[in-house]
């Protein structure tokens, strides 16, 4: 799937009309929620049954396109599955027990209720929300016209901080031809650099957050200020939720960006498993942690490795940066000593560049490290596409460093 989105230019009676839409779906997977939880031996079907018996009985929920009302009803059972799957795979600790939501951002129409203008500008929403005709605001180049009807399976309308947008899922690969280079690199994520490459390349971290930091905490007493439920409040709301959301989004571009640089420059790309939900446990490291914005440059990783079609390997994070690159001799360090030096053979590395050396040493041996192949195991991307972590086909057992 592709994921095409525009920014939605509509009156304010139209946003109104948004928003009640989106309500209307929270109401709608929250009720099949309840009655999931009410009644034994449920299933997928009888929740898509349940959305007639609600349009009946609520005249508000009729207002909204059947198709959309079932994906409401397919959002909780999304919660439902997850739930049973974490219990019979014995994850541990909590198994995400589903819960009802009460600030919901987004409405999602199937292949009905909504009509796209032959221009590719114009986007009506033809139920009984009373939306009607918006305006697409995006990259001219990005013509979502250009495909046909039946290839667009899903339109999402979501409301942020800044607006409202509306996402055109497309049925369609995005396949790239990559131009080999004979390069094969390991990389090690960090705080002090984005990430350290096993031939000693560093990308500096941005630290967005950090950056933005005082700016953030300015809004926040502006908003900690004003009396709860004034307009000024609200007013002072939204500004935090824009800074906010300008943090995210630098950081979701330069990630993106990084990824694809990294990945068309090279044949194989080996990175670390790391568990960060563990990581951030640290409250000294968890907020810097959370601003390098690792998971989602991992995910960008695998997506344009997906459409590269190169082996992007994930290896086990076990004694990367205490094992020497040179002879395999373990050398112990604390966080702080940034600097490897080997008792044994006398090499002298960055910390991170020789965590580099052995992430791709373990990824070359094929005997360490989490390895899937596409008929096996596939994971949702950054892309919404399925990718698979795969094993390169000109691996060596020689030793890297």
């Amino acid at each position: 799937m592709l994921i095409y989105e525009y920014k939605l230019d509509g009156s304010q009676a139209q946003y109104i009309a948004i928003n009640q839409a989106i309500r209307v779906a929270q109401f709608i997977r929250n009720k099949c929620l309840r009655v999931w939880m009410d009644e034994r031996g449920v299933s997928k079907n009888d929740l898509q049954v349940y959305c007639a018996v609600l349009a009946k009985a609520y005249p508000f929920a009729a207002c909204l396109n059947s198709q959309a009302r079932q994906a409401s009803a397919d959002r909780a059972w999304f919660a439902i599955s997850r739930f049973y799957e974490n219990c019979k795979s014995h994850k541990p600790g909590k198994k995400g027990y589903p819960k009802f939501q009460h600030d919901n951002r987004s409405v999602e129409y199937k292949q009905t209720g909504w009509k796209l203008e032959p221009d590719g500008k114009h986007l009506t929403f033809t139920d009984g929300c009373a939306i009607g005709r918006l305006r697409l605001v995006g990259n001219p180049k990005q013509q979502i016209g250009a495909f046909p009807i039946e290839h667009i399976k899903r339109v999402r309308i979501v409301h942020r901080a800044d607006g409202y947008y509306v996402q055109f899922a497309v049925k369609a690969d995005r396949v790239i031809e990559h131009v080999l280079t004979g390069k094969q690199v390991g990389i090690d994520v960090g705080l002090k650099a984005y990430y350290t490459d096993s031939e000693g390349n560093t990308v500096d971290n941005p630290c967005y957050y950090r950056k933005a930091e005082q700016k953030l905490k300015r809004l926040q007493r502006h908003v900690s200020r004003k009396q709860k439920k004034s307009a000024n409040r609200k007013k002072a709301r939204k500004q935090l939720a824009r800074a906010h959301l300008q943090v995210q989004r630098q950081r979701e571009d330069f990630a993106r960006k990084t990824a694809s640089t990294l990945v068309s420059s090279h044949d194989l790309i080996a990175y670390e498993d790391l568990q960060i939900r563990n990581m951030v446990r640290n409250h000294h490291l968890a907020k810097s942690i959370h601003d390098a914005g690792w998971g989602t440059f991992v995910a960008w990783v695998k997506a344009y490795g997906l459409m590269h079609d190169i082996p992007i390997i994930a290896v086990a994070p076990h004694f990367t940066s205490q094992e020497c690159s040179a002879c395999g001799a373990m050398v112990k360090k604390s966080l702080s000593v940034r600097t490897h030096i080997c008792t044994s053979c006398g090499v002298v590395l960055d910390r991170d560049h020789n965590a580099a050396l052995n992430i791709l040493a373990k990824a070359f041996e094929r005997t360490l490290g989490h390895r899937e192949t596409s008929s096996s195991s596939e994971e949702e991307n950054a892309s919404g596409q399925t990718a698979s972590t795969r094993i390169p086909t000109r691996a060596t057992s020689k030793r890297a460093g």
